[in-house]
């Protein structure tokens, strides 16, 4: 009975509306005296910087202005774990259709570079750092995080996991991965 008087709502309005469709209601407050980067939010971004990830961390309703910022900190590191995430998604596609299918080195090396990926994002983020921090005027803390494109080129070095060639597949495939990345998140917004 609840199904059917909610679609007869949901008819009633679109009638009321002539049939269209409003666009949907953005549900990103956008903060009109903020830096840009609050508005912009998460992501993988290109600029005058070059290659850059991106993490914005929000705290609020937090009392203690150290606790406040350290959760804020932490969150905008986070937000940058999960565009890691995305990315190493998109690394290691590029990295199987560079491979041959049917050679069977090729599909173990691949089964490597994806676990070595998904380490990769999953370990703490060396090379992540804060560089500013905006409070809001009811008390509400944002952080930024960035991760350069070399600091994550430079990182893989560090990655005992990975042998030389797979190294090198990755570092080579890092740029292409970032812009459809980049590319995707455009879309999105």
């Amino acid at each position: 009975m609840k199904k059917v008087i909610g679609m007869v709502v949901v008819a009633a309005a679109l009638v009321a509306c002539g049939g269209e469709k409003k666009p949907d209601m953005s549900n990103q407050i956008l903060h009109a005296n903020g830096p840009d980067w609050v508005n912009r939010g998460s992501g993988a971004f290109g600029g005058e910087k070059g290659k850059i990830f991106y993490g914005v961390g929000i705290a609020s309703g937090i009392r203690n202005a150290a606790l406040r910022r350290s959760t804020s900190d932490s969150r905008a590191r986070s937000e940058i774990a999960k565009t890691l995430d995305t990315y190493v998604a998109v690394l290691n596609k590029d990295y199987q259709a560079s491979t041959t299918a049917g050679d069977m080195s090729a599909s173990t090396e691949e089964q490597h570079v994806q676990q070595a990926l998904k380490t990769y994002s999953q370990m703490e983020l060396s090379g992540v750092l804060i560089v500013d921090h905006w409070v809001d005027t009811d008390g509400t803390e944002y952080s930024l995080a960035q991760l350069d494109m070399d600091t994550f080129k430079n990182n893989l070095d560090k990655m005992k996991e990975l042998n030389a060639k797979v190294r090198d597949a990755v570092r080579a495939n890092a740029d292409k991965a970032f812009d459809e990345l980049s590319a995707e998140e455009a879309k999105r917004q």
